[in-house]
């Protein structure tokens, strides 16, 4: 029957797209779960741009490294976890907003450790510049 292959491909498109919007949610929702983390839920892209609060010691160690505070936030991420983020300066941020990029596309269970060590970095991070 010519319905069968619909059927089979609904049923793909459907599982693929609550996935996507349940890991949405988790990203989110982690991401404001971290004390000095802000993040609006995510419409429409498959991006999250949490906005993350620092000590002031990590603003003068960026700036001492001539670096933005979230580039050397997203470098030490990269470095300590292995997680990959794009600093939002790099997308024209208002004035004074820390934060990053990030995707909810990886698998829920990659997805669900990653979250786990946004925490962790974000806690140890404070804690060096504190």
């Amino acid at each position: 029957s010519l319905s069968l292959p619909y059927e089979l491909f609904h049923k793909e498109e459907t599982e693929i797209f609550d996935s996507l919007k349940r890991r949405a949610v988790s990203l989110v929702d982690g991401l404001n779960d971290i004390n000095g983390m802000t993040c609006n839920p995510s419409e429409g892209a498959m991006y999250a741009f949490p906005r993350v609060r620092l000590p002031q010691g990590a603003l003068d160690a960026a700036e001492d490294k001539n670096q933005t505070p979230d580039t050397m936030y997203a470098l030490s991420l990269l470095e300590e976890t292995g997680i990959c983020v794009v600093p939002a300066s790099g997308f024209g941020q208002k004035e004074g907003r820390i934060g990053f990029r990030t995707t909810f596309l990886p698998p829920e269970e990659e997805l669900n450790k990653a979250i786990v060590e946004f925490k962790r970095h974000h806690e140890m991070f404070c804690e060096k510049y504190d």
